[in-house]
């Protein structure tokens, strides 16, 4: 399996189909090792962003993911259009670096009550206003592994920014919040993604959560921390289906290509 098949079933509900498509798919990099696809993502968004050290990322890894090309060529290819965020992690030279090939550099080191992707969001959703919220897809690479404080701090701005499709991803899962105030339905690409997946309430439990499609489906079920939550499920149809009262963090496993 080539990688863009691989990354065809997270890429595919954020990229236009059509010349009549209206959505926005935005890119952020954040300060984690680069995704062994990230290339693939970075082709086809609109708007690539990397919260403060993730511009070291793009400069130090992406000429390793792509190991027979020159690296200066990647590195002047592969440009993100802004930089931004409290710029305690950028490097000084990875910084001029950027800005002489004309990135924008947005120093915010006088916010410290956000956190860099908090920052990246907000910047997209300014540099967007014409875009229906609905039509916006981010998807945030180099959320996941590293400090469990970052992490967190991470799936608490998809809370915040719960009306907006942001996927956290990494090289072995994705995570994307199910607001309670829709029914969802997911469907799965069996060949790259899953079969493990999670449900998990986030702020308030669950008290009634049903789904169709997994190995164990939940049935008016409630779940909390301290009680059942539904980790190590299994996916065993290709649509998912999940209504619940409160809101839940999707997550699933994705496949090594091979």
């Amino acid at each position: 399996m080539d990688l863009m098949s691989h990354c065809s079933s997270f890429l595919l509900p954020c990229i236009p189909q059509s010349s009549e498509d209206k959505k926005t798919y935005a890119l952020i990099l954040l300060n984690q090792p680069l995704p062994k696809f990230t290339p693939l993502l970075w082709n086809h968004a609109k708007l690539c962003l990397c919260a403060d050290g993730g511009a070291n990322r793009v400069f130090d890894e992406m000429p390793l993911l792509l190991p027979q090309q020159d690296p200066l060529l990647v590195r002047n290819r592969y440009k993100p259009d802004v930089i931004k965020g409290d710029m305690d992690s950028i490097r000084t030279e990875v910084k001029d670096f950027y800005a002489n090939l004309g990135s924008q550099i947005v120093d915010e080191s006088q916010d410290q009550d956000t956190t860099d992707l908090h920052k990246c969001i907000s910047f997209i959703q300014d540099a967007t206003p014409n875009v229906d919220k609905s039509d916006l897809c981010i998807l945030v690479a180099g959320a996941l592994g590293g400090r469990f404080d970052h992490e967190i701090g991470n799936i608490n701005v998809l809370c915040k920014f719960s009306d907006i499709r942001i996927v956290l991803i990494s090289d072995d899962c994705l995570i994307q919040l199910l607001p309670r105030t829709h029914r969802h339905e997911i469907n799965i690409l069996s060949s790259v993604e899953g079969p493990h997946c999670g449900l998990i309430p986030i702020a308030t439990a669950s008290a009634k959560a049903t789904t169709s499609g997994l190995q164990w489906d939940l049935d008016d079920t409630e779940m909390k921390f301290g009680g059942l939550i539904s980790t190590s499920n299994i996916v065993r149809e290709e649509k998912i289906t999940v209504q619940s009262d409160s809101d839940l963090l999707w997550t699933i496993s994705i496949q090594k290509p091979t």
